[in-house]
């Protein structure tokens, strides 16, 4: 296995075309498609499915890019400070549920490191994009949360996937609403009395399963709900409609602003949020940095503020 292989199957899984990717490194296509199969042979799998519509990528073929693209980019960091000599920005990327308590952190991140020396990237996705986005080197941690009903399942996927989970705090669970809600002014809301207002959630996409919902007590029959992709939607959903999502209880108004509140839901329920990272990686500096700026909300957590 050769530094220029890794390069060609970066390059074809990129291009999705033997063609275009040749074109791309300027080399014949029989030389190409030579050196991958000859790549192939040596580690035993094949990293790619070859059909009449192109090319696509095997399961452990995409986990193989994940690797391949981490082990070019230590070597391209390698190259720049000791042989070209070029000062190249280091990279932080964080994955996350829908958390603005998270956002937040990033943010004082980027405040306190500045952009001179850094690039950020910062994924407010989906549950399973959260995953694979850690598993792949996409991004360094995944911030999500565990809880009775998910922790078993989410705790055998994430080892299968090479990464695990760490806790940083636990907290109860939240109703989250506009502040011109009915119930907005109660102190305690049982869910009996949320059952005529719609609970929002954010939709998971092809993997829509309990397992990956975002929202605590997703497996109970809600008699109205409405699932969304963003949160600037989920909020607008509140005012227009009155409705609620639950969460952790920590609320970031300089992001979500201050019309809306979290009150406590009656239940003994409890989340516990936490972060993902590769079991083989040790964590860099402004990783370690970032998760002491989420800690920073467990004393507002036990408070009952929300997301």
């Amino acid at each position: 296995m050769t530094l220029i292989q890794l390069k060609y199957v970066i390059t074809v899984a990129g291009e999705r075309s033997l063609n275009d990717a040749a074109k791309k490194l300027y080399i014949s296509q029989p030389s190409l498609s030579s050196s991958i199969h000859s790549l192939e042979k040596e580690i035993g799998f094949d990293i790619f499915v070859r059909s009449k519509n192109g090319i696509t990528l095997t399961t452990a073929g995409s986990e193989f890019i994940g690797y391949a693209k981490s082990v070019m980019e230590q070597y391209e960091i390698l190259d720049e400070k000791y042989i070209s000599h070029v000062n190249r920005k280091k990279r932080f990327s964080v994955s996350m549920q829908h958390y603005t308590f998270a956002v937040n952190a990033f943010v004082e991140l980027v405040k306190q490191y500045g952009m001179d020396e850094y690039e950020f990237e910062v994924h407010e996705t989906k549950t399973y994009e959260i995953i694979d986005n850690v598993k792949n080197h996409k991004s360094e941690i995944g911030i999500l949360y565990l809880n009775d009903y998910n922790r078993n399942v989410m705790t055998k996927i994430f080892s299968e996937a090479g990464l695990h989970f760490i806790s940083l705090f636990e907290c109860g669970i939240y109703v989250y609403m506009w502040k011109g809600h009915p119930l907005a002014k109660q102190t305690e809301i049982s869910l009996d009395e949320l059952e005529e207002y719609p609970c929002l959630g954010f939709a998971q996409g092809e993997h829509n399963s309990f397992y990956f919902a975002e929202e605590v007590m997703s497996t109970y029959q809600y008699k109205r709900f409405i699932r969304a992709n963003d949160r600037a939607t989920m909020l607008n959903l509140m005012v227009g409609l009155n409705g609620f999502t639950l969460c952790s209880g920590i609320i970031c108004e300089d992001l979500n602003g201050s019309d809306y509140c979290a009150v406590k839901l009656k239940s003994d329920e409890k989340m516990t949020i936490g972060y993902i990272s590769r079991k083989d990686a040790v964590l860099s500096p402004i990783g370690e940095k970032y998760l002491q700026e989420i800690a920073k909300y467990r004393e507002e957590n036990c408070h009952g503020k929300e997301n």
